[in-house]
C-alpha cells in the first residue's frame, strides 16, 4: 500500500513539474510573436526584456502617481505627466537600471494670474530646454524656459474655422524645430491645431478622411430631421496622440476606429504627415498597419487594436501602444510587422492600462496610468540584430546586412524578414537572380517583382548580341531564303518562257 502511494505521489510530482514547465515554455515563447504570410502567429525569441518598473515609491516620490497622461523623453532626460496631481516629475537617467529624480514642476514663474498647472496632459521640450505644457483645465499650451520663467502660452484661436461654442481643452503636443506647435483638442475633430512661434493660430493640418457607407448615405436623404439629428455625422476622425519624429514627420494616431473599418483597411489608426497634412505613411506589407492582424475573442478581449501612443526612432523604426491588449507593435519604414510583444496584466512586462510610449535610443518606456508606473524596456540580442540589419541596409553596408539577417535567421527560422532583408540585401548588391528566390520563398511580391526587373535588364544587357542574332535568324533568314526562292524562280521561269518563244518563233519561219 506504501508502495502504492508513493508511486501515486511520485506521479503527481512530475506531473505537476512537466505542466509547470510546459506552462513556463509557454509564457516564453509566447510573448514575442509575428504574423507569417497566411496571417498566422508565428512566436519568437523575445526582442525586447523588461529593465525595470517603477513606481512612485521606487523613483523616491513621497506622493503615488495619479492618472499620469503623458510621457516625453529629452537626452537622458524623462518627463512625466503627473495629471491627477497637477506637477510633472522631470527624471534623470543613471545608467542601465535606474532614475533619479532630478525636479518636481508644481508652478512657474511670470506674469500671470494662473501660475500652476490644472490637470495637464503632455509635455514636449525643445532642443533649446523649453517646456511646453498642454494645460488642459486651464485652456492653454504654455511655453516656459528651462529655469521656469513664463514666456508665452498658446491659447483658444478666435478664428471663425474653430467652434466657439466648444471649451478648448489641449491634450497632445508636439513642437517642430522652429517653434511651431501642433495641438490636439478635445471634441475638435478638424486635424492638428497648428499655431506659429509667436502664438497665432494658422490653421488646421492633416484632417483624417471621411468615411461613409452608401446605405447611411440614402437613409439620410430619406429620413426626417429629428432622424438625422440622432444619426452620426460623416465627419474627420479625432486625433488621440501624435509624435514628431527626427525628420520633422507627424505621426498621428487615432482609437476612433471599428473592426469592421479596421478590417476592410477603410480607416488608417496610424499616419505620418508631412507639412502639407499629407499621409506619407508606406504600407508595403503583408497586411494593414493596425496592430493584431488577428482580431477574436480570447481572454476577454475582443475586436481590434486601440492604439493610444506611437513611436518613432532615428533608423525609421516606429513602436505603437495598443490598449486594449497591453501590446506594443514595431514596424519598418516599408510598414512590415517586425515584433509584437506585452500583454495585459501584473507581471513585469504586462500592463493594466498603457497610456504613453517613449524611446530612448533602442530602449522603450512604457507609461501605466492604471499602476502609476513606468516600465523600461531594452532590446535582447535578437532584437539589436533586427535594428543591426536595418541601419546598415540604410547605410548601404549590403553585405553586413545580410549577414545579420542571417543570424537572425538562424535564431527564428520562421521570421519572414529575416527572408526578405537577405533578399533586398543581395539586390543591394545587384544579385538579383540569388534575391529572386528569398522573395519567392515568402511570397513578398512587390519585392519580387523589383528584382525581377532588374535581373531582366541585366540578362538583356549581357545577352543582347545573341537576342540580336535570334532576332536575325528568326526574321531575316527567312525572308533571305523567300528572296532566293523568288529570284531561282524568276531565272528559271525566264529559261522556260525563253526557250518556248524562240520554239515559236521557229515554227512561224517554217
Amino acid at each position: 500500500m506504501k508502495k502504492r502511494l508513493a508511486r501515486i505521489g511520485a506521479f503527481l510530482v512530475c506531473m505537476i513539474i512537466g505542466l509547470s514547465t510546459t506552462m513556463t515554455a509557454y509564457a516564453e515563447e509566447g510573448y514575442t510573436y509575428n504574423y507569417d504570410w497566411w496571417e498566422e502567429v508565428q512566436y519568437s525569441p523575445d526582442a525586447y526584456e523588461v529593465v525595470g518598473v517603477y513606481t512612485a515609491a521606487a523613483l523616491g516620490l513621497d506622493k503615488k502617481l495619479n492618472k499620469p497622461q503623458g510621457l516625453f523623453v529629452s537626452g537622458n532626460k524623462v518627463y512625466i505627466v503627473d495629471s491627477g496631481n497637477n506637477r510633472i516629475i522631470e527624471l534623470v537617467r543613471e545608467g542601465a537600471e535606474s532614475f533619479s529624480v532630478s525636479r518636481i514642476i508644481e508652478e512657474f514663474n511670470g506674469p500671470v494670474e494662473v501660475n500652476t498647472f490644472n490637470y495637464p496632459t503632455d509635455i514636449a521640450v525643445s532642443e533649446e530646454g523649453d517646456l511646453y505644457i498642454a494645460d488642459q483645465n486651464n485652456g492653454r499650451v504654455l511655453k516656459l524656459d528651462k529655469d521656469l520663467n513664463y514666456i508665452s502660452e498658446f491659447v483658444k484661436p478666435t478664428d471663425s474655422t474653430f467652434d466657439q461654442s466648444i471649451d478648448f481643452l489641449p491634450s497632445k503636443i508636439v513642437i517642430d524645430t522652429a517653434g511651431r506647435v501642433y495641438c490636439i483638442a478635445v471634441n475638435v475633430n478638424k486635424g492638428l491645431i497648428k499655431y506659429e512661434p509667436d502664438g497665432v493660430f494658422s490653421g488646421f493640418v492633416g484632417a483624417t478622411k471621411v468615411t461613409y457607407s452608401w446605405t447611411d448615405y440614402i437613409w439620410k436623404k430619406f429620413a426626417t430631421k429629428a432622424q438625422r439629428a440622432q444619426m452620426e455625422n460623416f465627419v474627420p476622425t479625432e486625433y488621440n496622440n501624435i509624435y514628431m519624429d527626427y525628420d520633422g514627420f507627424i505621426y498621428t494616431c487615432t482609437n476612433n476606429v471599428t473592426t469592421n473599418d479596421v478590417r476592410s483597411g477603410s480607416v488608417d489608426p496610424i499616419r505620418r504627415l508631412n507639412m502639407m497634412g499629407n499621409d506619407i505613411l508606406i504600407r508595403n506589407g503583408n497586411f494593414y498597419v493596425i496592430g493584431d492582424v488577428q482580431m477574436e475573442a480570447g481572454g476577454g478581449y475582443d475586436g481590434c487594436s486601440l492604439i493610444v501612443d506611437i513611436t518613432a526612432m532615428n533608423n525609421d523604426v516606429y513602436v505603437a501602444l495598443d490598449k486594449v491588449r497591453g501590446r506594443l507593435f514595431a514596424y519598418d519604414d516599408q510598414g512590415r510587422l517586425l515584433y509584437a510583444f506585452g500583454g495585459n496584466g501584473m507581471m513585469d512586462g504586462c500592463f493594466r492600462q498603457p497610456i504613453a510610449l517613449d524611446h530612448m535610443g533602442h530602449d522603450l518606456i512604457v507609461l501605466d496610468t492604471l499602476n502609476c508606473s513606468i516600465t523600461l524596456f531594452a532590446p535582447t540580442s535578437y532584437g539589436n540584430d533586427i535594428y543591426d540589419a536595418i541601419e546598415q541596409f540604410q547605410n548601404g553596408q549590403y553585405n553586413e546586412s545580410g549577414e545579420t539577417w542571417q543570424k537572425v535567421m538562424d535564431q527564428n527560422g520562421n521570421y519572414d524578414l529575416a527572408y526578405i532583408g537577405i533578399g533586398r540585401a543581395l539586390m543591394g548588391e545587384k544579385k538579383y537572380k540569388e534575391a529572386l528566390d528569398y522573395f519567392k520563398l515568402k511570397w513578398d511580391v512587390s519585392n519580387y517583382s523589383k528584382a525581377f526587373k532588374q535581373y531582366r535588364k541585366e540578362w538583356v544587357e549581357e545577352n543582347i548580341m545573341l537576342i540580336i542574332a535570334i532576332v536575325f535568324l528568326v526574321l531575316c533568314v527567312p525572308l533571305i531564303i523567300g528572296k532566293i526562292k523568288r529570284i531561282k524562280f524568276q531565272i528559271d521561269t525566264a529559261d522556260i518562257f525563253k526557250y518556248n518563244l524562240y520554239d515559236e518563233n521557229k515554227k512561224e519561219k517554217k
